[in-house]
């Protein structure tokens, strides 16, 4: 009877514990971010309005059709007064940058951001097991992920990853490297360093398709720390729920459509082309069809599988409007990089997003501008400091990237949260603000009214 019993009670116990394997195994697999911290530069390095017209100025290779042009897009780009430039166009050094002022201005956020981030954390750098670092346009010798750890004293056994070229979709790749070393390693904390270095590629030519960069991008970052370990998720703030990344570069209109390249003059900047929104568009639905069902309940997948069916069936139907996804079924809040006030503008359309939900994104383009692949981490900030995250509510981040990229990941909100980040030191109450008056129309409006035969640039 007790043979019977143990052949019984074995392969039951062995089930048992393969079982509690696979749990243990999913539970450690979990990707947490502990916390994260965007960088507020100095106020010496605020670019107002009458300090961007001076280094327009500076441009002599400028004439009035590229005057009224810069007017034209920094009106409608949805920027104010209190973003962010390198300190080496402060200088009036941007015909001539040095290696040494991207390396400063990386090392200027490094200070600020990563001290903080472990300070507020209590975590050590001796506890990072893994760094991955990305600033697209700037490559260092040694890595800008050897620079922080010799800066910071990390460990000898650290893992590094150092990324560039990736554009203003960096920000998830990283987090995506970090997901899937968690998969196979346990106890593990993450740094994960998001920047992009502006000094090298403060374009100064004529070349319309590259000066818009510098109407847009402004100087910004964030490091993010995230763990696996279990013993840390009730400290954390966000879970990591999917991630779908949309590569077409392939494509040779996408691959072309945000580039880095010299004008005719041998000025290095940011082409980017005509084909830019159709090559987003073209990622951005490609992604949505991935990640739709992964982040939707099956009620609003049937429900649209359903009208699109019935808009075929019937030819009086197709006249109206095609339905649309109902994302808020399954998303609350949405953390759109901030790309320009057109392309937020557009995102928010193709997910019938209100104004409510565009807030933050527009803010944050208003306030920091497009810092790149640290956008989406304001966009979260600005939403923190509204007190909108309530614990078990859901953030869908979307970002592009050159390449060309669209990526976009789901996080669970693990508790509720009301810091703030760098926002809580902008008085976020005056945000959003009643009235947008842009100063530059205001100041330099004039220009639209002179003759491109008789115009000369005042003193």
């Amino acid at each position: 009877m007790d043979h019977f019993l143990i052949l019984y009670l074995f392969p039951l116990l062995s089930l048992v514990l393969i079982t509690l394997k696979i749990i243990d195994k999913k539970r450690n697999q979990c990707c947490y971010i502990l916390d994260y911290q965007c960088y507020k530069p100095t106020d010496d390095r605020k670019l107002s309005t009458e300090f961007s017209g001076d280094v327009i100025k500076r441009n002599k290779n400028l004439g009035i059709n590229e005057y009224k042009f810069l007017l034209k897009a920094i009106v409608g780009s949805g920027i104010g007064e209190e973003t962010y430039g390198p300190r080496m166009v402060f200088h009036g050094r941007e015909n001539n940058p040095t290696y040494e002022d991207g390396i400063s201005e990386m090392d200027e956020f490094f200070n600020d951001s990563i001290e903080k981030l472990l300070s507020r954390a209590g975590v050590s750098p001796q506890d990072i097991d893994v760094l991955v670092v990305n600033v697209a346009t700037m490559t260092t010798s040694p890595s800008l992920a050897s620079r922080i750890i010799n800066q910071y004293k990390l460990r000898e056994d650290i893992k590094t990853y150092n990324i560039s070229g990736m554009g203003c979709s960096a920000s998830i790749i990283s987090i995506n490297i970090v997901e899937s070393i968690f998969k196979c390693r346990k106890n593990v904390n993450a740094l994960v360093v998001t920047s992009e270095s502006l000094s090298p590629n403060w374009y100064s030519g004529n070349n319309k398709s590259m000066i818009l960069t510098n109407c847009l991008f402004r100087s910004g970052g964030c490091a993010i720390l995230l763990t696996n370990k279990a013993s840390l998720r009730d400290r954390a703030m966000f879970k990591l729920k999917c991630l779908v990344r949309t590569h077409h570069g392939a494509k040779d209109e996408a691959y072309a459509s945000c580039t880095q390249m010299e004008d005719e003059e041998g000025r290095v900047g940011i082409n980017l082309g005509k084909n830019l929104p159709k090559a987003a568009t073209r990622a951005f639905i490609d992604n949505l069809k991935v990640i739709s069902p992964k982040i939707l309940p099956i009620t609003e997948i049937i429900r649209y599988a359903f009208l699109v069916i019935l808009r075929k069936m019937n030819t009086n139907i197709k006249k109206g409007p095609r339905p649309m996804i109902n994302f808020k079924t399954g998303v609350d809040h949405f953390c759109l990089h901030t790309g320009g006030k057109a392309v937020i503008d557009a995102v928010g359309n193709s997910l019938g997003l209100s104004e409510f939900d565009l807030e933050p994104a527009r803010m944050t383009l208003h306030r920091f501008g497009n810092t790149s692949a640290s956008s989406i981490w304001y966009v979260l900030g600005y939403m923190e400091a509204k007190k909108r995250f309530k614990k078990g509510d859901r953030v869908f981040m979307i970002s592009f990237g050159a390449g060309f990229k669209c990526n976009s990941c789901l996080w669970e909100v693990v508790r509720d949260l009301d810091d703030g980040n760098c926002w809580k030191e902008c008085d976020i109450d005056k945000y959003p603000p009643k009235t947008f008056v842009n100063p530059f129309m205001e100041q330099y409006g004039w220009v639209n009214d002179e003759d491109a035969s008789t115009f000369v640039l005042p003193d």
